[in-house]
């Protein structure tokens, strides 16, 4: 199956690193708090859980078709950005290896949100 692209024919890869909220996980050891605001209250709230780094090709059409690349769930007190970067870098070389660049031209162009 091929991967969503930009309308050039580019991948365009997102990377965004997001909580994954479980409030009703009572314990676990490698859990952290995740800063999240309630849109409903306007209230900055700690809710348990975990961060996540994620890697998604994207499509530039009226569709916005995403396709999820990698998911890496961040331990406590990971440096975000090494892990990210890491993980970015892991998941391109997968790309060449399968096959989905392209000879010449900038065939990549990557977006970040990195606001763990």
């Amino acid at each position: 199956m091929p991967l969503p692209r930009a309308f050039d024919g580019r991948l365009v890869l997102a990377v965004d690193v997001s909580p994954w909220l479980r409030p009703d996980v009572a314990t676990c050891a490698d859990r952290s708090f995740c800063h999240t605001f309630d849109c409903g209250e306007g209230r900055h709230q700690m809710v348990p859980g975990w961060p996540c780094s994620f890697v998604a090709a994207l499509e530039s059409g009226p569709t916005s078709w995403a396709a999820l690349l990698d998911a890496v769930r961040l331990e406590p007190g990971a440096d975000v950005l090494a892990v990210t970067a890491a993980q970015l870098r892991q998941v391109v070389e997968r790309l060449i290896v399968a096959g989905q660049h392209r000879d010449g031209a900038s065939w990549l162009r990557k977006v970040a949100s990195l606001a763990a």
